[in-house]
């Protein structure tokens, strides 16, 4: 069973930057398509950026050009790089597997706010 642990949330400004890990446990990380996921209050989770085991990335149109996903196959974590920070972009990010969804990490909070 693989587990995942999201980190490097907290509080930061409008404009601001912030890296986030996401660590997951088993060698199954290496092949698999992983995603950035965020939950804002009262909405549905959804996904924000993915990347292939081979380095292809994707984004959504409310992040692109604002964050950079990227991946560590030798340390199986994957981390978004998310900068110009918006207060809509305040949320519990989580990272998963695209297709074949494992369970859910905790999430780590991103609070956007002067």
């Amino acid at each position: 069973q693989v587990q995942l642990v999201e980190s490097g949330g907290g509080l930061v400004q409008p404009g601001g930057s912030l890296r986030l890990s996401c660590a997951a446990s088993g060698s199954i990380f290496r092949a698999s398509r992983m995603g950035w996921y965020r939950q804002a209050p009262g909405k549905q989770r959804e996904l924000g950026a993915d990347i292939t085991s081979g380095g292809s990335t994707n984004y959504a149109e409310s992040v692109k050009g604002r964050f950079t996903i990227s991946r560590d196959n030798a340390k199986t974590t994957v981390y978004p790089q998310m900068n110009s920070l918006k207060p809509e972009d305040t949320a519990v990010y989580y990272c998963n597997r695209l297709f074949g969804i494992w369970p859910w990490g905790q999430g780590t909070q991103v609070t956007v706010s002067s």
